[in-house]
């Protein structure tokens, strides 16, 4: 993987392609080029972005920490499952880069599921975007669709907006020190801490509303 995205990246041309960059982005490519030289952050700090704001990894505590540590796995398309305490450097790659005849949807599963399955012992509570679960599988996973609910009781699924409740739904478990394992614990855990988490046909709502303001 990291020979391919360092080939594509190498001229302008490809990387743009290769790695949907634009005249603003194009100068990213570089990143792909010093992987192993250049410094790392753990997982849960290199990434960035409205899912991973609430979390305010820089600043968490200790306890925090170790409870990622524990629970959190994030998957990266550039080195697969990933620790949230694994060092990784900067880099440019997404679950639909292409890089000549290796496709990660191809070349991420087997190896993925290798390493959640070592790292997962009980429920896995999936808030991966598809393009990413394409990348690893889990079965049994519990994978919420985040939705807002109006005042009629009308539920909508949300888009952009679903990423900032994923990550004030971590930032709660890890802050109360959330020990679940099942679904009747995470179901018992929701309650008790005032978000609202509901089975529905087919699968599992998360009401976006029930994690603002996050509160413990």
């Amino acid at each position: 993987m990291i020979t391919a995205a360092r080939s594509v990246s190498s001229e302008e041309s490809s990387a743009r392609t290769a790695l949907k960059l634009g005249p603003r982005s194009v100068t990213e490519r570089f990143r792909n080029l010093v992987l192993d030289t250049a410094p790392t952050l753990p997982a849960i700090e290199r990434y960035t972005g409205v899912l991973y704001d609430p979390l305010d990894a820089p600043d968490a505590d200790a306890d925090t920490r170790r409870w990622w540590s524990d629970h959190v796995v994030v998957q990266s398309a550039m080195f697969g499952p990933l620790g949230a305490g694994d060092r990784i450097p900067a880099y440019r790659l997404s679950h639909d880069s292409r890089l000549g005849n290796l496709r990660l949807a191809k070349h991420w599963p087997g190896p993925s599921a290798v390493a959640l399955g070592t790292r997962s012992g009980g429920l896995v509570l999936d808030l991966r975007s598809e393009g990413y679960r394409a990348l690893g599988p889990v079965d049994d996973a519990v994978v919420p669709r985040v939705v807002s609910v109006a005042g009629d009781g009308r539920r909508r699924a949300l888009n952009h907006w679903n990423k900032t409740a994923k990550g004030r739904l971590t930032a709660l478990l890890a802050r109360t020190g959330a020990d679940v394992g099942d679904v009747t614990g995470l179901v018992d855990w929701a309650r008790a801490h005032g978000v609202v988490l509901e089975r529905t046909d087919d699968g599992w709502d998360l009401v976006a509303e029930s994690l603002e303001p996050l509160s413990v």
